[in-house]
């Protein structure tokens, strides 16, 4: 019987056995940096997108955060020109309340009484004058409190003078509150300047 040597055949298959699994280790090595390199490529791209992302919102708010400031600013300058003409429109609507207060003043003075001094702080009207009598004064008040625009007559106070050898005359004091046509009386006091006249009216 013949006998075969196998041993170098076995020995080639080893050998080609061991270069296939040498050169598969080396493609799956290959493919691990591969894979490695594109994740790590995918990251940074995704990393520089989201960092884009971030910018353009930071910037964003930026923007929105002066328009917001700016809406500010427009509604202080919206609020001050609102103050400022409700400033105007009130004195518009005042000035001819003096007007009306002077004509009152005259129509409500009865004969044998004419003022001194008037003094106006808000709404209270000071009013000094003089007297023929007692009941002058009290015409007076009467016709202040029927009238409109004047309201709430107080006498504070009303003395005998002599004005000369014979004649006698009162001095006296008294607060009236200004109103506008229909309303009550308001509470005395206010912010508007003093108004002194110091002329004499007489009826």
């Amino acid at each position: 019987m013949a006998r075969i040597n196998l041993l170098p055949w076995r020995e080639q298959l080893r050998e080609e056995r061991k270069q296939r699994f040498v050169v598969a280790m080396g493609a799956a090595a290959v493919i691990a940096i591969a894979l490695v390199f594109l994740a790590g490529q995918y990251l940074d791209g995704a990393t520089e997108r989201q960092n884009a992302r971030n910018n353009f919102v930071k910037k964003e708010i930026a923007v929105l955060d002066a328009r917001i400031k700016e809406i500010s600013q427009l509604k202080e300058r919206r609020q001050q020109l609102l103050e400022r003409m409700k400033i105007i429109q009130d004195l518009q609507g005042n000035r001819p309340v003096i007007g009306h207060i002077f004509d009152q003043l005259v129509r409500t003075l009865p004969d044998g009484v004419y003022f001194t001094e008037l003094n106006r702080v808000g709404a209270n009207i000071a009013i000094t004058g003089f007297a023929e009598s007692n009941n002058r004064v009290s015409g007076l008040m009467r016709n202040l409190d029927a009238s409109e625009w004047l309201k709430a007559p107080t006498l504070t106070e009303v003395k005998a003078v002599t004005a000369g050898a014979v004649d006698q005359a009162n001095v006296f004091q008294l607060n009236v509150l200004q109103v506008q046509p229909g309303e009550s009386a308001p509470d005395d006091g206010g912010s508007k300047p003093i108004e002194k006249n110091k002329k004499a009216v007489k009826r």
